[in-house]
Formats: C-alpha cells, sequence, structure tokens
C-alpha cells in the first residue's frame, strides 16, 4: 500500500501527519537526518519541530544525540515507525505515563542516584575516562511483558551507557526462560543479585572493560595473566 505524498498540495493533512510521511518516505528506517533538512522541507511552518515531537505519543522513535552519541547535536535518527497518524481514527497512546518533576525525583532516588547499567553516580568519572563525567537522565524502557502487552518503564542511565542501549523492547517472558535455564546454583545467585541488590567495585570494572575495543580487551586480558 503506498503512502500519501507528503507535499502534495491537495493532501488535506496538518504538519503532523506530513511530517510522519515526510520521515517515512524520505528518510526512512534507521537513517539520519538534520534539523535543518526537517525544517527546510517545512519552511515557514513555525511548530514543525514540535509536530515532529509529537509523534512520540504515537509510538515513533526517534533519537537524538542524547540517545546516540554517533550523532552530531544537529542530527535525528528514525527508529521505529509508529502508528500510522495518517489513516482515519489513529489516536496517541493515552496509556503513555506522563514524566513529572516529582516523578522525576522518585525515580532517581529509587535508582540511588546511580545507572541502572553500570552503576556509575552522576558526576562521577568514568575509570577508563577519567576525563568525562557522567551526566544522568530519566530514560524510558519498553517492556514487552508476560502477558505480551507493551509496558513502558522509566529507568535512570548514563549518557554513555544509553547510547549503547538496543531500541527494540525487552522482552520479560524471553528473559524469564533464560533465567530458568541456568544451573541451579547460578540461577540461586541470580535471585540473590535480585532481590539484595548488585553494585559493587567489581560491576563497575566490568561495565568500564566492556565498554572497550576488543583489542584493548585483548591487551587486558594478556597483563591480568602476567600478574
Amino acid at each position: 500500500m503506498s503512502l500519501p505524498t507528503w507535499n502534495d498540495p491537495d493532501l488535506r493533512a496538518g504538519t503532523r501527519i506530513r511530517t510522519a510521511l515526510w520521515l517515512a518516505s524520505e528518510v526512512g528506517l534507521g537513517n539520519v537526518f538534520t534539523k535543518e533538512q526537517h525544517r527546510a522541507a517545512f519552511a515557514g511552518i513555525t511548530q514543525a519541530d514540535r509536530r515532529l515531537r509529537d509523534l512520540r505519543e504515537y509510538g515513533w522513535v526517534i533519537h537524538t544525540s542524547n540517545e546516540d552519541l554517533t550523532l552530531r547535536p544537529d542530527e535525528q535518527r528514525l527508529i521505529r515507525i509508529g502508528s500510522p497518524v495518517w489513516e482515519r481514527g489513529v489516536r496517541p497512546n493515552t496509556g503513555k505515563r506522563v514524566l513529572t518533576s516529582k516523578l522525576r525525583r522518585r525515580i532517581f532516588a529509587e535508582s540511588d542516584y546511580q545507572c541502572c547499567v553500570c552503576g556509575i553516580a552522576g558526576g562521577e568519572s568514568y575509570p577508563d575516562a577519567s576525563h568525562m563525567t557522567a551526566v544522568l537522565a530519566v530514560c524510558r524502557k519498553t517492556l514487552q511483558s508476560a502477558n505480551s502487552e507493551a509496558e513502558t518503564h522509566f529507568v535512570v542511565q548514563c549518557k554513555r551507557c544509553r547510547a549503547g542501549d538496543p531500541p527494540d523492547a525487552a522482552d520479560v517472558s524471553r528473559l524469564i526462560a533464560r533465567i530458568n535455564a541456568l544451573a541451579p546454583d547460578e540461577r540461586g545467585l541470580f535471585l540473590k543479585w535480585a532481590t539484595e541488590g548488585r553494585r559493587s567495585l567489581l560491576d563497575g570494572l566490568w561495565a568500564a572493560f566492556r565498554l572497550l575495543p576488543k583489542a584493548a580487551q585483548r591487551d587486558i586480558r594478556e597483563q591480568i595473566r602476567q600478574e
């Protein structure tokens, strides 16, 4: 089924719909576009940037340099094409949780003001890059629950870990199946971590090691063996 032409003068549609069509037909899934390209396509429309952001309420995922460190500040990447807003009757996801200031503070407090991936605290220097300090943010995470429904949750991540995060939803049922497939002693250890938490110096070192290039990881392994 062909899409309507985004710049067809006879198309009776607003900027949000035209922007969605422009992204789907001119940019394409997984590709990068710049703010200037979008503004040029919708020249003279003052709310064009806002209509682009509105698409997130319809399941569209568009990453900026905050989520993807490979992007320049003026670039964005189309990660997921959501609901076809150009079709009649399509409505926004009303179940989407709103991130209020109060909720943001509570999420930071629940995470002990640390990244849920590497455990670094906001303002701390990275062990492998002392010139860099961690910047934390509350991020939305889509989870595929055990009953196959998509649910949105919030977690705290540092900018570096957020950049390597996969865009696909995490599948809870698949994760449970993998945990149950562990040997009994490993499963017991995982349950202990899940119950008591697991943020230690060793975890931070492991996270820092995994972020290194393969060549650097190999050199570290060889040097450790020589000790």
